[in-house]
């Protein structure tokens, strides 16, 4: 198996403050490698979020043995029409999976605040609020992950009514996310202009929210609200290096 990653930026190099424009994510036999590879070039070089200029894409063997399988999350859909009333159920969905309302508020008022879109995540006291990561507007990365068998998640989300990419990669990472020791919470919503939804995820399942920000706006972010006794040295290890395979 090959754990396959695109990231993409604008400007200069992520590393040195480049623009966020895409990133992609597989854990996939060998006869699949060259095709992956290919579609992620195409993504970096056509994102509605611009057109990347320094994309790096990693091909790292990885042993079966090494992979941790975690459950896909149950999808809860839900309807709102305003990116306000988004919010508020948010902030209930979080604080019914543990947040404090202080620390679901702080959670929504920083993503709000963004001037543009972090690559990865920020880790928020589950209790205050507080910034527990020190990575500023670069963030946390989610990495070397996928879903077991995407073609019955694919089956599952059409059925669902809400099928698209999107989804499919929210799910995978927030499957990943809620299984990583001492989070207690997921809040996030996309950085695509053209995709206005957001969610929330935690053991109890992942709440698809359409509307987290007007039609257009390119900023978009992610949160993981985490336990005041975690170990971030074991959480952040876990979320960027551990390989994990989804099954349903």
């Amino acid at each position: 198996m090959f754990s396959v990653r695109m990231r993409a930026a604008q400007g200069r190099r992520h590393e040195e403050g480049g623009r966020h424009i895409s990133g992609a994510e597989r854990i996939i036999p060998y006869d699949k490698v060259k095709q992956t590879t290919a579609g992620m070039l195409e993504r970096a070089f056509t994102h509605s979020r611009g057109q990347a200029d320094f994309i790096s894409i990693t091909i790292e063997a990885v042993q079966p043995s090494t992979i941790q399988q975690v459950p896909l999350l149950s999808v809860y859909p839900s309807s709102f029409l305003t990116a306000e009333e988004g919010h508020k159920a948010a902030e209930h969905a979080l604080v019914a999976a543990g947040v404090t309302s202080v620390s679901a508020k702080q959670g929504i008022l920083s993503l709000l605040s963004l001037a543009d879109s972090m690559r990865g995540a920020m880790l928020l006291c589950a209790v205050t609020g507080q910034r527990f990561d020190h990575t500023e507007s670069r963030g946390i990365r989610v990495s070397r992950m996928d879903i077991e068998n995407e073609n019955a998640l694919i089956d599952r989300l059409i059925k669902l009514g809400i099928h698209n990419l999107h989804v499919q990669e929210a799910l995978v990472l927030a499957s990943k996310v809620a299984a990583a020791p001492g989070v207690v919470a997921e809040l996030c919503w996309s950085d695509d202009p053209e995709y206005t939804t957001g969610y929330v995820a935690s053991a109890s399942g992942y709440i698809r929210i359409p509307h987290c920000k007007p039609l257009g706006n390119p900023v978009g972010g992610r949160i993981f609200f985490v336990d005041p006794a975690a170990d971030i040295t074991l959480l952040e290890h876990y979320l960027q290096f551990q390989p994990v395979l989804v099954k349903l």
